[in-house]
This record gives C-alpha cells, structure tokens and sequence, in this order.
C-alpha cells in the first residue's frame, strides 16, 4: 500500500532528478539533499508514529478514526513546520526547493485541521497532491519528461481510492474530499508560485 509521507521525496525527486531545469541546485548535492528529505519528512516522522503505537499512545498505526489521528497528524504537522523552516533558514538554495517544502507543510496542517471534523483520506491528499505538481511542472517545463509520472500517478489515485474503499477504510465522500483537498491546494500554490 502507499504511504502518504513519501509524497514529499517522490516531489523532490521529480524536481531534482526528472526536470533538472526547474532548480539550481548543485548536481553534486541534489543526493544529499534527496536523502535529507527523505529522512527528516519520511522516516523520524514514520518512526515517530511507531513510537507512539509502541507506547500505546494510539491503538493502532492503522488510525482507523479521526479521534485517533490527532496526536499523530498534529505531530506530523509540528515536525514538518520545524523542516520546512530548517530548509528555508539553512538550506535556502533555490527558491522551488523552499516553496515546495511550504506548499506540502501547507496541506499536512489543512489536512491536520480538516481532520478534527472529518476523517478523510491523507492517502489520496498525498497522491492527489503530488498530481497536481507534476500537472503544473509539465506545463512549466514542457518536453515530456513528466507525461509517464502523471499517467502513473493517476492510475495509482485510482488504486489507492479502490484499495481504501476495498478495505472500508474510508467512505467515497472521504476520498474526494482527501483528493480535493491535496489537489486544489498543491495546484493553486505551484501554479501560483511557477506559473
């Protein structure tokens, strides 16, 4: 199944490595800078959540309700506030590699309040939103190195929305809106901020 924590390294890793022209990040660091992002917005935060199972903090990592989600997505939101202001004070090397860890803080704390009313799906808040920045990158930067990511990512939306439903980890309502939510928040930004 997908993990919607990996959204921001799947982002930085199209804005690195598929569209190279979007940033002037230094090729010699764009690994360093991937693993960077991959640790501090994948695995301490995917490992905090472990932790607070292990301590039956919450019931299951699972989050099967809203009420279960709030320590973890709260804390989640807390941490991502606490890189996103590392990479703009420390690491300020291009100015898309800062908007792009904003724009993500962004929809992990509207995700996070939406959450306090509804449960819906981060899955495709995740998915969604990476979409729309592969969506807005293509038309940046025009030339097709993006056209197979975006098929991808679709077909994949697809697959998550009938694994979550299959699993009846979520209502159809739960879905859209988890999908409306990422996307029309990452697309506005990005569009905004690129084009």
């Amino acid at each position: 199944m997908f993990q919607p924590l990996v959204v921001p390294s799947m982002v930085f890793a199209v804005i690195l490595y598929l569209v190279p022209n979007a940033t002037q990040v230094p090729g010699e660091i764009k690994g360093s800078l991937l693993l960077m992002v991959l640790v501090t917005t994948l695995l301490i935060p995917m490992l905090s959540v472990f932790g607070l199972r292990y301590m039956d903090t919450i019931p299951s990592i699972h989050m099967a309700n809203k009420k279960e989600r709030f320590l973890p997505f709260g804390m989640v939101s807390i941490f991502y506030i606490v890189v996103t202001y590392f990479f703009y004070a420390r690491l300020n090397y291009d100015d898309l590699i800062v908007f792009s860890m904003i724009a993500m803080t962004g929809t992990i704390i509207l995700l996070t309040v939406v959450t306090f009313f509804w449960k819906v799906s981060a899955h495709l808040t995740g998915l969604s939103g990476f979409l729309a920045i592969l969506m807005v990158m293509s038309w940046k930067f025009p030339g097709g190195t993006l056209l197979y990511p975006v098929i991808g990512t679709v077909l994949l939306c697809g697959v998550v929305a009938s694994c979550r439903l299959y699993l009846d980890a979520h209502k159809p309502a739960e879905l859209a809106v988890g999908f409306g939510l990422g996307f029309i928040t990452c697309f506005v930004s990005f569009y905004y901020f690129l084009l």
